[in-house]
């Protein structure tokens, strides 16, 4: 008899997932649910539609035929409760589906904390296809948009209104823009990024309400009671897992699904990968929930070898990201706190021309290099990823600068100055 594998979610963890089981197995029924979109699309590339630099179809990696052709069935629908005990999904048309195996795949939501306001017009996050088609179709009536939350979204939102011609004013509850990530110098420069680029960002400042008028976004009033007229208000502040409709479905949930290093839930036929999967014992120096693309993406590569008979376990190798701030691009290889930890020394470059900075962390007493942050230079992943595995020290890295640079031919180098730098 055929084998079932059911994927809730079409993003990049279940997607992977259906494409890499799909590579190792030509008969296995291969169904992915999705209540957003028929198709894949790359999450990462919604301000870019926005901002009118591509259209909606360019974010699509496949062509629509791609699916029929490698028997990949994709069903729009949403999930309404999962029975385990019956090996069986139930969706909002209360139509049952049943699985052999199911893949819970299903992201994260925008966080809400409940303040007054929060569900009139003109209030929305950046997460979803649908948000963007919110925004957009509000945006002719925005003068002034408010963004809540010092993050990655709330950037891309900023730039996003920005780029039409609105008024942002960046409320950032912290004392520096990201400085649970970024420490004091590399918090200096992006905020005057921000600043330099004409958003108006406000630190330490909260949000206590959001005001309307006839149900619709009038002001928002700050903690500190100052008021600010608005015609919408982005929340971006970080986001949750999708897994309320898991609530009386016997899983084993926390803030997420929880899984083992095999991805597996309490149920040995259900499991569960990215931002949606909590793991019951975290990797070192990793978060039990990573709503990141990357890891999404190894997840799901790891669970179709899993699915095909050979149990894998979920091994992310070292962190690493990148992200954008307005023109600044920033990369991370290694374990880089904020604040450096003790036994641990920081050396920190920044050219005095422009937004260009890197900071080190490595090893006081041995000089392990422990990882790396940069703004505005790109390096190469698979250079720190040798250089992590084989625990070289921050004087090879140095010396091997000229190696690690991805930047292209025509950019200028710094590497001379950062070596003068880090040998003063």
């Amino acid at each position: 008899m055929q084998k079932h594998v059911l994927i809730i979610g079409n993003g990049i963890a279940g997607i992977t997932t259906a494409i890499n089981l799909r590579k190792l197995d030509s008969d296995t029924l291969i169904t992915v649910v999705s209540e957003e979109t028929e198709y894949f699309f790359s999450r990462t590339a919604l301000m870019y539609v926005f901002m009118g630099h591509m259209k909606f179809e360019h974010t699509q990696p496949y062509e629509n035929h791609f699916w029929k052709e490698n028997k990949i069935e994709l069903l729009k629908a949403t999930v309404k409760s999962v029975l385990p005990n019956e090996n069986a999904v139930v969706f909002e048309s209360n139509e049952k589906l049943k699985y052999d195996q199911l893949v819970i795949a299903t992201g994260s939501k925008p966080n809400k904390f409940g303040w007054p306001g929060q569900d009139l017009a003109g209030v929305s996050g950046l997460y979803h296809k649908k948000d963007l088609e919110y925004v957009n179709d509000l945006a002719p009536k925005i003068k002034k948009a408010v963004i809540v939350g010092g993050g990655l979204i709330g950037i891309e939102l900023a730039e996003m209104l920005h780029s039409k011609g609105k008024e942002v004013v960046f409320l950032v509850r912290e004392s520096s823009f990201w400085n649970n990530v970024l420490s004091e110098n590399e918090a200096e420069i992006i905020n005057k990024q921000i600043l330099d680029h004409g958003i108006d960002l406000r630190l330490s400042a909260e949000l206590d309400e959001i005001i309307g008028q006839s149900k619709e976004v009038a002001q928002v009033k700050t903690k500190s009671g100052e008021l600010i007229d608005c015609q919408y208000v982005g929340l971006t502040v970080g986001v949750s897992p999708n897994i309320e409709f898991l609530k009386d479905s016997g899983i084993e949930t926390k803030r997420g699904v929880m899984v083992n290093r095999m991805l597996q839930t309490n149920f040995e036929n259900i499991y569960a990968i990215g931002d949606c999967a909590e793991q019951k014992e975290a990797l070192p120096n990793r978060r039990p929930i990573e709503a990141v693309w990357y890891t999404g993406k190894i997840m799901g590569e790891a669970l179709a070898k899993t699915l095909n008979g050979k149990p894998t376990e979920y091994a992310p190798g070292h962190w690493f990201n990148s992200a954008k701030f307005f023109d600044i691009e920033y990369q991370v290889y290694g374990d880089m706190p904020a604040v450096t930890p003790e036994g641990q020394t920081e050396f920190f470059w920044k050219n005095k021309e422009n937004n260009k900075s890197i900071r080190i962390l490595f090893e006081t007493e041995n000089r392990k290099f422990i990882g790396i942050n940069t703004l505005g230079i790109r390096l190469r992943h698979a250079f720190f990823n040798e250089v992590l595995d084989n625990e070289q020290t921050v004087d090879y890295v140095l010396d091997n600068l000229t190696k690690a640079n991805f930047d292209p031919e025509f950019y200028k180098r710094y590497e001379k100055e950062i070596q003068s730098a880090f040998n003063k």
